[in-house]
């Protein structure tokens, strides 16, 4: 089931998370409707939080090239274990600030530790595109948004832009 992907600023995404304490039929089918929800935006990851869940859970699957099969990552209770000195500089965007753009340096690769769907722990590290968006999707399980990192001004006038969209939207409705 596609969910509706809350638009900042809204209260709801600026919370801290709390952490999924067992993975039951009900957290399954919510990293389900993630996904779908995800792919329909579409975007390359989405945290609990930007659908009005308050729990640790992040969905991503940065696969881009054409014919490549598809990655979907499901990550309870995701923490970065490691990130590299070395930093890289990404033209972020959010599902919750739609059409926004703006650079964001963040560590090249970090490595990462989480709970599956089948309840078992994994770690990975990640590099390029994954190690970019698994670092914002963990962002908002901590209530930080990527434009959190930019300049007051720059900030301030996406945050308006936000608001007048969703004057618009409401409107529509």
């Amino acid at each position: 089931m596609i969910r509706p992907i809350l638009i900042h600023p809204d209260p709801r995404l600026k919370k801290i998370c709390d952490p999924v304490t067992g993975i039951s039929a009900e957290m399954g089918k919510l990293a389900e409707d993630m996904l779908e929800t995800m792919y329909d935006a579409p975007g390359i990851g989405l945290a609990a939080p930007q659908i009005g869940v308050t729990k640790r859970l992040i969905v991503l699957d940065c696969v881009k090239t054409e014919g490549e099969a598809p990655r979907p990552l499901v990550m309870f209770n995701p923490e970065i274990t490691w990130a590299s000195e070395e930093l890289s500089t990404y033209d972020e965007g959010c599902l919750s600030i739609p059409d926004q753009y703006a650079e964001v340096d963040r560590p090249a690769e970090v490595r990462v530790r989480w709970i599956g769907l089948d309840g078992k722990g994994y770690e990975e590290q990640f590099a390029g595109l994954w190690a970019t968006c698994v670092q914002h999707e963990i962002d908002h399980l901590n209530g930080k948004l990527f434009i959190d990192y930019l300049g007051p001004l720059k900030r301030q006038m996406i945050t308006r832009k936000m608001e007048k969209l969703k004057r618009e939207r409401a409107r529509q409705h």
